[in-house]
């Protein structure tokens, strides 16, 4: 009589080009205020729990990136911000599928953040973000923060933002 172990099987493992065809589209923010940058932490229980991120979320079909993060910053943060210049778009392959995120220079106008979905917020200066473990996804626009003079305008037409 024959006997077999038995035998495990995994989930095959997405290809790269199955990867590719789960793009999801992101935007954040890096919310400036006073020189700082402000720094969130992903909540336990969602995919990468406890990396730090700029705030912000998916694109939905009918919106601009620019409309999407106005309306993720709302909805995540309870406050108002002005989105001003992209910094940079990356896109990183995760196990779920492959992140393209545009992060975006904003200004906030409105409100102070409040934890809806994040675990934990800082304001950090530029030259102090890399203490902090990131998504890899936000890594590229913390190297370019890094590099900025605390000075930089956030938002180059802020007055002709206010009065639309």
């Amino acid at each position: 009589m024959h006997t077999s172990e038995p035998t495990t099987r995994q989930a095959p493992q997405p290809t790269p080009q199955e990867l590719q065809q789960r793009l999801i589209r992101v935007v954040g923010a890096a919310i400036m205020r006073n020189d700082t940058v402000l720094c969130a932490q992903r909540g336990s229980g969602k995919s990468l729990a406890g990396y730090w991120e700029f705030p912000g979320g998916k694109i939905e079909a009918h919106e601009t990136p620019q409309q999407a993060l106005h309306r993720e910053i709302e909805e995540e943060l309870q406050c108002e911000i002005i989105v001003g210049s992209e910094l940079c778009t990356t896109r990183y392959p995760y196990d779920f599928g492959t992140v393209e995120l545009t992060t975006f220079l904003c200004h906030l106008v409105g409100g102070e953040p409040h934890l809806t979905e994040h675990q934990e917020v800082r304001w950090l200066s530029p030259n102090h973000l890399h203490e902090l473990d990131w998504a890899p996804a936000d890594r590229e626009a913390v190297k370019l923060l890094e590099g900025m003079p605390s000075t930089v305008c956030v938002v180059s037409d802020f007055s002709e933002a206010m009065q639309s």
